[in-house]
């Protein structure tokens, strides 16, 4: 493929999303993901707390989730799970997620739609550890017992979904379709609580995909049919013509 070719294909994949996100920053600069800041100093706080000795017992206590916990637990702990760093994993590779995905689907999408396909697709995870220990090892989809006690945090099942849905938002379909199928070769390579439960969220965040497609497109064919997605405006006479959008 020549020099041009890829350039055009980047384009067409990527260009209105960067397009979005370069304006956004160029207008207001930071302040243009306050949550994302927010979120990645939270991250650093809880990394630089749970590695003393004293603080380690009480970030477990409030953003430790493993799927032995009562269920009432675990849903008061995962908000904040989200940002709290694996402890296997370098901090690093969390505050860069966190700062370039989060970032990116703030601007896009909006500060608490990005909230709640986070916790979705966090929530979707942390269920699915659950049913699958209880179907066991026996099962390609499930676990065995000891996974039970695996600590279960940080931003990763976050970021796959947020990847997934701003692809999906903004066509840029090769990039979602990568994601995916980064994940499936993940979970085939280690099947491991991580890997199983990033396609949990995989599936949740494109179970909202298909939900939020079929809005946008009613809405789509309202405004095509001459009636306005919120109905007629206050101040619209009767039997004027609806304005297009």
């Amino acid at each position: 493929m020549s020099r041009a070719a890829l350039r055009r294909a980047a384009r067409a994949e990527w260009g209105p999303l960067f397009g979005t996100v370069r304006l956004a920053l160029v207008r207001k600069g930071f302040r243009a993901i306050p949550m994302t800041l927010a979120a990645v100093a939270l991250t650093a706080v809880f990394q630089i707390v749970q590695n003393q000795s004293w603080g380690f017992g009480p970030v477990q206590e409030i953003g430790s989730v493993q799927a032995r916990l009562t269920w009432w637990v675990a849903l008061l702990r995962t908000p904040l799970s989200l940002f709290v760093p694996a402890l296997d994993l370098p901090v690093w590779g969390a505050l860069a997620q966190v700062l370039l995905v989060f970032g990116i689907a703030e601007i896009c999408l909006g500060r608490w739609r990005t909230l709640a396909i986070s916790y979705v697709a966090t929530l979707a995870g942390t269920m699915y550890a659950r049913l699958a220990i209880h179907i066991g090892p026996d099962s390609v989809f499930g676990l065995p017992a000891e996974a039970a006690k695996v600590v279960d945090t940080g931003p990763s099942a976050a970021v796959v979904g947020l990847a997934i849905f701003v692809s999906w938002r903004y066509r840029a379909w090769f990039t979602c379709g990568a994601v995916v199928l980064a994940m499936v070769v993940e979970v085939t390579v280690k099947s491991n609580l991580a890997g199983k439960e990033h396609i949990a969220a995989v599936a949740a965040v494109l179970a909202l995909c298909a939900v939020d497609e079929v809005r946008r497109r009613r809405r789509a064919a309202r405004a095509e049919g001459g009636v306005p997605p919120c109905g007629r405006g206050h101040g619209q006479r009767s039997g004027a013509p609806a304005r297009r959008s």
